[in-house]
């Protein structure tokens, strides 16, 4: 049994020791160069709770640590004085930082680290909750930049969990315009969170991988001659962008080149099925025109320019001799369940090729047994109707609730 005397140095290492003993650290010895294959766990030290909430957000590698996007910006502009502060609002402000300890809360014991900020104006205290580590990452009189809300109590003003960033030195004009030469960062992103991993942590986090030469090895997927036509940053510049912008715009063409990206690469797949598709052949549909005509006759009115247009493509293609793959796209009442009866009329009525005996038959989906029964009762009303001049079509509802068929 002895004593050790309570200093800055033995409680870091009575910390140590607690966490040691509870297997709440991942230790992995030396710490491995970053790779964006690397788990986690080989560049960063987390606890149980930490890998826990990086499980449930999909992070288990540095790659996917590294594409987790922020979700929102926090605009961090707004600098003043500290004399000009106000409860409730959300500033920046520039000072030094001193008076760094850790303490535990009075009632509930939550471990925290309190400091004052000094500007030219006056003092204001920061109180950063669950978040002790913070008092242990500044020097006594280091230049800093903090931002977040004030709160108020007893009629003095403090900051709570605010975001803190080291400086070379307090610029000269803080409080006053500072952003004309864009030398300092206003956007922090703000990352979706877990229980156990904070928005702060994904950001510096993610700014030591940036900082690593671990992006310098990612290809870009995106041509140089589609980034130039549609001016959109590379791969490297939109991962640096989209985690640290300088000013808004940075952020903005950040995140409209992964959505590019993202379109860009569902339309690959696309085109990719699709001459899959075209290797396989169709029967040829043709001479179906006069079967479409009559179709249309029976009705009051003449079909749109638009509706003309889809249903020549659609004949277009079933004369190609290859399969079909279109989208047709329109508002409600534009008219696309015409187009789809029309067409499926002149199919039904149209001979297979020769040599092939019987007729060909249409299969019309939907997605749900409502909107089922709404188009079968449509497509007896547009085939059999005796004042229509009665189209001799057969019509079949099949779902998965009842069969049936028309005329019965």
């Amino acid at each position: 049994m002895f004593w050790i005397t309570r200093t800055k140095y033995t409680e870091i290492f009575l910390y140590l020791l607690y966490y040691q003993f509870c297997g709440f650290l991942y230790y992995t010895g030396q710490m491995k160069p970053i790779t964006l294959d690397n788990q986690i766990t080989e560049n960063f030290r987390i606890t149980t709770a930490q890998a826990r909430a990086l499980k449930k957000l999909r992070i288990e590698t540095v790659r996917e640590l590294l594409f987790h996007f922020p979700s929102r910006y926090q605009d961090l502009s707004n600098v003043k004085t500290i004399i000009s502060l106000e409860n409730k609002e959300q500033a920046t402000v520039y000072g030094k930082v001193s008076g760094l300890k850790t303490k535990k809360a009075y009632r509930k014991k939550i471990p925290m680290s309190e400091a004052t900020i000094t500007d030219a104006t006056g003092k204001i205290k920061v109180t950063w909750f669950h978040q002790a580590y913070i008092s242990k990452m500044f020097a006594e009189g280091t230049p800093v930049k903090v931002s977040g809300k004030i709160s108020e109590r007893n009629g003095t003003r403090y900051f709570t969990n605010p975001e803190i960033e080291k400086l070379t030195s307090v610029p000269d004009d803080a409080g006053g315009s500072l952003f004309g030469d864009g030398e300092y960062e206003t956007y922090y992103p703000v990352y979706p969170e877990s229980r156990g991993v904070t928005s702060k942590w994904l950001y510096h986090a993610i700014k030591k991988v940036l900082a690593s030469d671990a992006i310098s090895v990612l290809s870009d997927p995106i041509p140089d001659k589609i980034l130039k036509k549609y001016s959109l940053p590379t791969l490297n510049s939109a991962l640096i962008w989209i985690h640290t912008p300088k000013k808004e715009p940075d952020a903005r063409a950040a995140r409209k080149r992964f959505a590019f990206q993202e379109i860009f690469f569902i339309q690959l797949a696309r085109l990719s099925s699709r001459n899959e598709y075209e290797k396989y052949s169709a029967y040829n549909i043709v001479n179906i025109d006069e079967h479409i005509k009559k179709f249309l006759e029976q009705f009051p009115f003449t079909p749109t320019g638009a509706q003309t247009r889809a249903i020549n493509q659609v004949v277009e293609d079933f004369a190609s001799g290859k399969p079909m793959i279109r989208l047709i796209e329109g508002d409600v009442g534009s008219g696309k369940t015409l187009i789809a009866a029309s067409t499926a009329y002149a199919v039904a009525n149209a001979r297979p090729p020769k040599g092939t005996l019987g007729n060909l038959q249409v299969a019309y989906m939907a997605p749900t047994e409502i909107l089922a029964r709404q188009h079968y009762q449509s497509f007896i009303e547009y085939f059999s109707v005796p004042a229509r001049k009665g189209l001799p079509i057969q019509i079949g509802l099949l779902t998965g609730s009842e069969c049936r068929k028309f005329p019965s």
